[in-house]
């Protein structure tokens, strides 16, 4: 009969981690005599990082004294004493490839539910002194599981583990842990594993998203259960020569550029929504600069129609907009991005600030074309009548809709401008005024603006009740960060590495402006690389499997060192596990 051996708890704690301080509860000691276990822990135990760690379906860890041995042999370390792999519970039996998801098990007095295999993470590879533990535990099928408690009670070392009752479906925690992290996800098995209540919500959420993917791009590369929205609508790496074939001037510092291919060939259509990069060289001898800008135009493989706001001080605008001429040939990238109108009968409203219109103008293009009959919402926020772009091009559009409305609001009104006439309110956009005009709850709602209209908007769109997956958001800065964990420094902006500069290929970071030359005797990844330049990044497990970190990759090629379990989707790179293999753009 399986039993417990040991049980382990820890509280949070701030440990110093190369040159930052990492906030975790990975270290667990035993304890002596019996533990309460409630809801949410045992007694005495935390997490550090919520978000990844804890809550009801992850409540108590449990490790395999088996998969100590093994990894005791793989690594070369005797002995490894309990708790070692942060679990809260060490027993004996009950191996991940015979334990199943949805099994019930007694311990003590307590009443357990296996709800999903270990998440990975970093920090059991700090714990370990083994940076590649997190990646080494899934592949080995020696992941561990969660349970979820059913029962409180009090447990301890010593106590028996019984088997009350098997899960639906007879999956196992080696099976599950498989199907999402390793590149064979058979539908069948998809299928399986979703008819089990017990699957906790996360990774109930990743396997659904790879049956969406299967049905939407059959034959499909890459993991959508588990790639970030920002990467998961993927392009082909590459820049094309297109032709500027128009230039319009849309207010004093808007200008849009029409552009179609030099070679007469059709063009990829894109979503309604997405962008494009584009390589520019201002200055013969200068530095090469990569700049995005959103599709505005209607969908078409014809031509593309981008539109630019020339900063005072952005180099990539006015070079376009003073040195451009008609004729022109720029280098444009595939579109790309994963912000794009959703098909469906929900209303649509179209959220914007200032030349954030560009993205949702696209779509606005793409609903008047298709005549379509949902309710659609325009609402825009500009300073003044001489600052707002595409008035007469978004009346017309509307008035194509059948139910098309509009709400136009002046931070600054010029004394020219006129209630009724050229705008509807005078301040900024806000969520109460949306409440205030009637725009419904149950929509679709596309934003696009300055960093802090749609941290205010999003905020204030969930106050309201407005569900997390209807509000979909284009950034174009770096951001959002994931470094779960690690705790927050003072934000900098991008700059290059400190020390000697690099001298392998560059490696420009888009999104970010930045520029620089690969470090092989400093960084061991792409990862590390933009870590050191303060670009923001996203990441978990830092070895290639959890995905987190995937990007989208613009042009170039890289080399894994490690292999990935599940390789990333075409036109995407795992920055944690990866090395440019000569000069390479990254999408952040």
């Amino acid at each position: 009969m399986a039993g417990l051996l040991s049980v382990s708890v820890g509280l949070p704690r701030d440990i110093e981690w190369r040159g930052r301080t990492v906030h975790t509860a990975i270290w667990k000691e035993p304890v002596q005599g019996r533990r309460l276990v409630r809801r949410l822990n045992v007694e005495g135990d935390g997490q550090g990082d919520l978000g990844g760690h804890g809550g009801e379906q992850r409540a108590v860890f449990v490790y395999q004294i088996e998969s100590y041995r093994y990894w005791e042999e793989q690594l070369g370390r005797r002995p490894l004493s309990h708790g070692q792999f942060g679990e809260n519970f060490t027993i004996e039996g009950l191996p991940d490839d015979e334990v199943c998801i949805g099994d019930t098990l007694r311990i003590g007095t307590a009443l357990f539910e296996v709800t999903q295999p270990r998440t990975t993470c970093f920090r059991v590879g700090i714990r370990m002194d083994e940076p590649r533990m997190a990646a080494l535990l899934t592949s080995s099928g020696r992941p561990g599981f969660y349970l979820r408690v059913l029962e409180e009670g009090e447990v301890g070392a010593g106590d028996p583990i019984s088997l009350v009752g098997r899960g639906p479906e007879r999956m196992t925690v080696s099976t599950v842990n498989a199907l999402l992290y390793s590149s064979h996800h058979p539908r069948e098995q998809l299928e399986r594993v979703l008819r089990i209540p017990a699957l906790s919500p996360g990774w109930r959420w990743s396997f659904e998203a790879l049956l969406r993917s299967q049905d939407a791009h059959p034959g499909a590369t890459g993991n959508a259960g588990l790639v970030p929205a920002s990467a998961l609508q993927t392009a082909v790496p590459g820049f094309r020569q297109l032709r500027a074939s128009r230039i319009d001037r849309e207010t004093p510092d808007v200008i849009s550029l029409t552009l179609e291919p030099t070679d007469g060939g059709p063009l990829t259509t894109p979503l309604p929504g997405q962008f494009v990069v584009l390589r520019l060289r201002p200055k013969p001898e200068g530095p090469l600069l990569f700049r995005s800008y959103s599709l505005s135009g209607p969908v078409s493989a014809e031509q593309y129609r981008i539109s630019v706001k020339v900063e005072p001080d952005g180099a990539g605008g006015a070079y376009l907009a003073n040195q451009l001429r008609v004729g022109d040939v720029l280098d444009v990238s595939e579109p790309r991005g994963s912000f794009h109108l959703q098909s469906g009968e929900r209303p649509v409203v179209l959220l914007s600030g200032g030349i954030g219109a560009t993205p949702v103008l696209a779509m606005l293009h793409a609903l008047a074309g298709s005549a379509s009959p949902r309710e659609i919402w325009w609402l825009h926020g500009a300073r003044n009548g001489r600052s707002r772009a595409f008035v007469t091009e978004v009346r017309r559009l509307l008035g194509a809709i059948a139910r098309g409305r509009s709400h136009i609001w002046y931070s600054r009104p010029d004394a020219t401008d006129r209630v009724g006439r050229d705008y509807d309110t005078a301040g900024r956009l806000a969520v109460n005024d949306l409440e205030r005009l009637g725009v419904p709850t149950a929509a679709d709602f596309y934003l696009c603006g300055p960093a802090t209209f749609l941290a205010e908007l999003t905020a204030g769109l969930i106050t309201w009740g407005v569900s997390r997956d209807r509000i979909h958001s284009e950034i174009f800065s770096g951001g959002p960060s994931l470094t779960p964990g690690v705790v927050g420094g003072p934000a900098r902006a991008p700059h290059q590495p400190a020390g000697n500069p690099g001298t392998g290929p560059v490696v420009s970071f888009a999104r970010s402006g930045l520029a620089v030359r690969w470090r092989p005797s400093e960084d061991q990844s792409l990862l590390e690389l933009a870590e050191a330049c303060d670009v923001p990044v996203r990441w978990s497990c830092r070895t290639g499997v959890c995905h987190n970190c995937e990007s989208g990759l613009i042009s170039g090629a890289v080399v894994y060192q490690p292999d990935p379990l599940d390789p990333p989707a075409e036109g995407n790179a795992l920055i944690c596990c990866s090395r440019p293999r000569g000069d390479v753009v990254i999408d952040i």
